[in-house]
């Protein structure tokens, strides 16, 4: 498959006819197709404003001719399309969706600022099979990269680092060189806002404000201020124009004896996290952009919500894309038949997807897998390679999954675990 988004040409043709009395509205007889195949795609989601629309099994849906201007369509594995409506001709309506498999890196709020970092990144992008790239768009200690226009960004500190002048021009030019974009948004993990906004803060029995082992407060799942804050965030990168939005840290801090408004039970936990991807997924209908959720590697295996409130079955509903953390060095209690992760990362990676597939019934292109590409740190912490990495990859091609995205926290990626 070419790793060029430009290549990737996205070619539109519709039709519609007048329903007869009703002429404030349109009678659509469409297909959403895949653009190389023609075959239907049966779960493609259609946008026009602020609501979304599933085709029927003869693929026809009404729309109001004054609602909106474009029509929008995406699916998972396939990158997503708009079409003007007063172009929207012919006998027949069909909107083609190119396929398309991610295959990214990572750049922190820092390593999108460094030259050094950005250049060995965007040079892996045009020799490699690479072609996304996930950005932090809010880090993992609250900073946002960008400038902002989010007053609560600036009050709490969030912007005393501004790695990003032009966000909208960094994405177009990504854009131009063929680059699917992820924005990586974390969530409840905020040491700023938790600190400059303490009524937001998780707490602890005795009232003092939780630290998680790194150091870093939280805030309240269930606080709808914080909920807002995020989801701003969000918005403001699917305005500038990202084709997906991915939520890490959208959970409850994986420690007890802690303090929320709510009673610490499953469902209420649950609810809290379902809650905020609702709420987001609302948010980002307008901008038909792909909305992701990291989650543990063992959310993949636990039937529960691993006691953070994520739910697999419960998150597979609401996003597009799941994205489990699937480093087998994070795996500390192995799997069932598999003690020693790090030495069968292929295993790791292959038996989670199958797992979370089997739970869900969901087919594969709907989960895409974060992968180890830093050294163990659990069991001996041996360097990950290109032996260690490209198992990962296999793996999560073998599955049939959306791609895959390599993780490594000081952003140093080797062209040796990649295929030219």
């Amino acid at each position: 498959m070419p790793t060029r988004m430009a290549a990737l040409a996205l070619v539109l043709s519709a039709s519609l006819f007048h329903s007869g009395a009703d002429t404030s509205s349109i009678r659509v007889n469409a297909r959403v197709v895949d653009g190389t195949t023609h075959d239907r795609i049966l779960d493609a989601i259609i946008t026009v404003g602020a609501s979304t629309i599933r085709p029927d099994a003869q693929g026809l849906f009404t729309l109001d001719a004054e609602a909106a201007a474009v029509v929008r369509a995406r699916a998972p594995g396939y990158l997503r399309a708009s079409v003007p409506v007063d172009t929207l001709r012919g006998p027949d309506a069909e909107i083609r969706l190119m396929p398309f498999r991610p295959k990214a890196l990572y750049l922190s709020v820092y390593g999108i600022g460094d030259k050094r970092l950005r250049t060995a990144a965007l040079k892996l992008l045009d020799t490699t099979e690479l072609n996304a790239l996930v950005i932090d768009l809010k880090g993992d200690r609250g900073l946002i990269p960008y400038r902002s226009k989010l007053a609560l960004a600036a009050d709490v500190g969030a912007q005393r680092v501004i790695t990003i002048q032009d966000l909208p021009g960094l994405v177009k030019d990504l854009r131009s060189r063929g680059i699917y974009t992820i924005a990586r948004i974390v969530v409840f993990k905020d040491d700023l806002l938790a600190t400059a906004r303490p009524g937001l803060a998780v707490r602890r029995r005795d009232g003092s404000i939780f630290h998680d082992r790194e150091g870093f407060a939280w805030t309240n799942p269930f606080s709808s201020d914080a909920w807002n804050y995020n989801i701003s965030v969000a918005v403001e990168a699917a305005t500038a124009g990202f084709d997906e939005i991915q939520f890490d840290y959208a959970r409850l801090p994986d420690a007890t004896g802690l303090v929320y408004d709510l009673p610490w039970t499953e469902q209420n936990r649950e609810a809290a996290i379902d809650g905020f991807f609702n709420e987001a997924r609302k948010a980002l209908t307008p901008f038909n952009v792909f909305l992701a959720a990291d989650v543990f590697g063992y959310v993949c295996w636990n039937l529960d919500d691993t006691k953070i409130g994520q739910k697999l079955e419960h998150l597979a509903e609401i996003v597009d894309y799941v994205s489990p953390m699937l480093y087998p060095s994070s795996f500390q209690y192995g799997i069932p038949g598999c003690r020693n992760p790090v030495q069968h990362p292929d295993e790791i990676v292959r038996r989670s997807l199958e797992r979370a597939g089997e739970r869900t019934h969901l087919p594969a292109v709907r989960f895409r897998p974060w992968l180890q590409a830093f050294r163990d740190y659990a069991f001996g912490g041996r360097p990950f390679t290109a032996g260690e990495v490209r198992s990962q990859i296999n793996a999560a091609e073998e599955f049939g999954a959306d791609g895959w995205m390599l993780w490594n926290p000081h952003n140093e990626y080797s062209a040796a675990d990649l295929k030219p």
